[in-house]
């Protein structure tokens, strides 16, 4: 199947309220425009220095977002344009982010991201550094909190996953009653990828990052 269908079978079973991230790390850009022909603008990378590479030479109206571990030097090459920030997984990320948003005169876009898998290899912050990093919210200008992310163990223990993404929908539930409740800009569960997004999806998920089941198998070689 093309691209086109490809996007077009999973549409065709997305819920309107729910946002595709197209998943485009380590796929050229040819397949990018096939993407970008069919309607789609959202665009998820994972490696500052392709995704730069890939905004200065893609159509201007794309939405870039990060979806994967981002160190702190790092983050200067990315503030300056990227739509939405999925990992910020630590209070220092999100302050490095804040400091280098202000120098360039923006407000980003920022999801915190939560450890819900029984890997360790995963990222994400505790519910402690959670609450910690919510308690502080205030003292940042320029990023603004949208909502959670979090990756489910890689497992065909279907149970397993719906219950770690039922988990993360209770916890974003609690945090926007106590913490954004008169704030609207916080609405966002990102959750599901393309071996789970319709699990993410029935258990309340409204982004889901979907790569493989648009573009086929990565070429890891490329970047």
């Amino acid at each position: 199947m093309s691209i086109q269908d490809n996007i077009a079978a999973i549409r065709s079973h997305l819920p309107a309220q729910v946002q595709l991230v197209c998943v485009s790390k380590f796929h050229p850009e040819e397949a990018i425009r096939e993407a970008y022909a069919c309607g789609e603008r959202v665009f998820g990378e994972s490696h500052v220095q392709e995704l730069c590479r890939k905004h200065d030479a893609l159509p201007a109206d794309i939405a870039w977002h990060f979806i994967g571990h981002l160190q702190t030097n790092k983050v200067k090459y990315i503030v300056p344009f990227v739509s939405l920030i999925h990992s910020v997984d630590s209070w220092r990320l999100l302050t490095e982010i804040d400091k280098q948003a202000g120098r360039t005169g923006r407000q980003v876009n920022c999801l915190l991201q939560m450890h819900i898998a029984q890997e360790e290899s995963k990222f994400g912050m505790d519910e402690t550094e959670l609450r910690e990093a919510l308690e502080r919210r205030g003292e940042l200008a320029h990023v603004t909190l949208c909502g959670l992310m979090g990756m489910a163990t890689f497992t065909d223990d279907e149970e397993q996953v719906r219950g770690e993404f039922r988990g993360l929908k209770r916890l974003f539930d609690a945090v926007k009653a106590g913490y954004f409740a008169q704030d609207d800009r916080f609405c966002v569960l990102s959750m599901g990828m393309s071996d789970d997004y319709r699990i993410a999806v029935e258990e309340g998920s409204t982004m889901v990052r979907i790569g493989t089941t648009i573009f086929g198998q990565r070429d890891y070689g490329t970047r």
